[in-house]
């Protein structure tokens, strides 16, 4: 499983949102310019990010989007999801072989697992700090 463009720039909008949480809404073009990303294809990821529930629009001129639920709440296994469709690296069902149809759902199960406990606040901690909290620093 190969996550697209879409799943990869849909993560970075909501990262994006959730490092701006509580500050009022976010338009898309201060995301697009502060990625370097085309606002237009972010135009195309929002909405269906939008009718899932996972953030909202505000229109006028202070307009723009903010995140539905808090950056707790939402997961990357949702965004991903959202955009990229069902979490599957193969189609399991049609394996024959009992060793391999366990292999993919073992790895299934192991991306499901790791994108449904990685929240958006854990993303922005892990990328405001440049290393996750709970990591060991060596020194030689």
């Amino acid at each position: 499983m190969k996550i697209s463009t879409k799943g990869r720039y849909g993560l970075t909008i909501m990262m994006d949102l959730a490092s701006n949480y509580g500050n009022g809404p976010v338009p898309l073009k201060s995301v697009a310019e502060r990625h370097d990303l085309s606002e237009h294809y972010l135009e195309q990821l929002i909405a269906p990010l939008r009718n899932a529930g996972l953030v909202r629009s505000v229109r006028g001129a202070y307009g723009g989007y903010k995140l539905a639920k808090s950056p707790e709440e939402i997961t990357a296994g949702d965004i991903i999801r959202v955009l990229e469709g069902p979490l599957r690296p193969v189609d399991f069902e049609e394996e024959e072989n009992a060793a391999r149809r366990d292999l993919w759902k073992r790895l299934r199960d192991a991306i499901r697992q790791e994108l449904d406990t990685t929240t958006l606040a854990h993303l922005i901690n892990f990328s405001s700090n440049g290393q996750e909290d709970d990591k060991y620093m060596f020194y030689i």
